[in-house]
């Protein structure tokens, strides 16, 4: 890649400063309307702050003048299926389980054809240069060759990423394109690590899809090789609590197939019947499970206390009528919640429209459940959340000096209702406060369009989405 400039990116910035909670996410609002991002020759930022304070080491760098537009972390989106880059909006008759069922395997199976992989794989980058998203915990194919393409390509467009095969060995008919035994799945995830973990750009999880899609023996050999792995920083990801239909939906049969008492103790190495200790856990702080609409107090209280993060999907969860997430309990449990589009039940790629679903949702929570989330709390969730969750935050997920500069430019003329409702709106007195309009109204109204340029340790790939690389 072509070496990158010393720059001072001048602009409106937005960003959660420090290392707070979400619940302290609105004391660390960083609103700077005519800000300096002064971003070095090794791609970090050397100073955030108010342009008429820019120190004088950096008055000589060039200026790159955004006045009028935006600067904001870029997204960290922590659950994505790779797989399902052609899958949004897929019809499949039901809720979760049938919607795999008719939908989702079949697809995922046609990425066996490695001319279609290498293609999904563009796709798929492409869509998240689009939509900002920086940095991703991604949810892998079954077929090598298809990881191989992703990987591939996710390094040449410059985005980071953690992900990994998803390991299925048990399952319906529609699957059994995606099956292997548990044998030939550790072979598999072990070459996998030994190939893409540790790079620039790239980690690698070990992903089994969730508890229904694997065996007792596949839980147990999972868990003796991440006890091999796990101080490598070999991270782990699937699915918890999505569905609770009753009787038939995930949660049910999951503890009914694995006789648990919570779906939890299946990743917690508590997997045989009456949930009697069969193995190493896979939780700590570079796990990351998906959705955890229907969590016991125990199970959440558990996550907090293994450090495992929640990756947030309300766009999702509406889209498969698998519920809403608590919010008031789930943060009291301590987890930390970070934000995902679940592409492709999620039909989302930007997050900020996730973040649309995500405050429309907790409004309409029952009776005290329901919370208007801060703007600064949305936008924590989708940026530095997500880094912690990643157990990155020393790099990324904000704008502090130090940090790499991964970041966003936006240019509200680009989407012209964005242009209108940011100039015409209605602003407080209060300075505080209408920067908190401000941001609301960002977030709430951004589109696609609107993203003039998106940066990864300071260079700029946008230039991915017109084919050039």
């Amino acid at each position: 890649m072509d070496p990158i400039a010393a720059a001072v990116y001048r602009g409106h910035i937005f960003h959660i400063a420090g290392s707070p909670t979400v619940a302290d996410a609105p004391t660390h609002l960083q609103s700077i309307p005519d800000g300096a991002l002064a971003v070095g020759v090794d791609g970090a930022i050397a100073y955030c702050g108010p342009y008429s304070q820019l120190p004088r080491e950096f008055t000589a760098w060039s200026v790159r003048d955004h006045r009028g537009s935006f600067l904001l972390p870029g997204f960290v989106d922590t659950h994505m299926h790779f797989p399902q880059v052609y899958c949004t909006d897929s019809y499949g008759g039901g809720q979760l389980l049938e919607w795999l069922e008719h939908c989702i395997f079949p697809a995922e199976a046609r990425l066996s054809d490695p001319a279609l992989a290498r293609r999904a794989a563009v796709a798929f980058c492409r869509r998240r240069i689009a939509a900002g998203t920086t940095a991703a915990m991604v949810m892998g194919s079954a077929f090598p060759q298809a990881q191989e393409a992703l990987f591939t390509t996710t390094r040449s467009a410059g985005l980071r990423m953690v992900s990994g095969r998803g390991v299925q060995t048990t399952g319906p008919d529609s699957a059994g394109p995606l099956l292997t035994t548990t044998e030939h799945a550790i072979e598999l995830c072990a070459n996998e690590i030994s190939n893409w973990h540790g790079g620039d750009l790239t980690d690698v999880a070990l992903v089994p899809r969730f508890s229904l899609s694997v065996t007792l023996d596949t839980l147990s050999a999972l868990g003796e090789l991440y006890e091999t792995v796990r101080g490598d920083g070999v991270y782990f990801h699937s699915h918890l609590n999505e569905n609770a239909r009753p009787n038939t939906g995930e949660v049910d049969a999951t503890l009914s197939a694995y006789g648990v008492a919570s779906y939890l103790d299946t990743y917690d190495g508590h997997f045989l019947p009456g949930s009697r200790k069969g193995g190493a856990t896979l939780l700590g702080r570079r796990s990351i499970l998906a959705h955890a609409v229907h969590c016991q107090d125990a199970e959440l209280a558990r996550l907090a206390e293994t450090g495992s993060s929640i990756a947030h999907c309300p766009t999702s969860q509406l889209f498969l009528g698998s519920g809403t997430m608590p919010w008031r309990r789930t943060v009291a449990s301590g987890v930390n919640i970070a934000l995902g589009s679940d592409v492709g039940a999620g039909d989302e790629w930007l997050l900020s429209r996730v973040l649309n679903d995500c405050f429309k949702v907790h409004m309409s929570e029952p009776a005290a459940a329901a919370v208007s989330l801060h703007p600064a709390e949305l936008l924590f969730t989708a940026t530095l959340a997500g880094a912690r969750a990643l157990d990155r935050e020393d790099t990324f997920g904000n704008l502090d000096s130090g940090k790499d500069a991964d970041f966003l430019i936006v240019d509200p003329d680009r989407w012209q209702p964005l242009a209108d409702n940011l100039s015409h709106g209605v602003r407080s007195d209060d300075e505080q406060l209408a920067a908190e309009q401000t941001l609301f109204g960002l977030l709430m109204g951004l589109r696609e369009p609107a993203i003039s340029a998106v940066l990864v340790r300071g260079r700029d790939i946008t230039g991915y989405l017109d084919g050039d690389r």
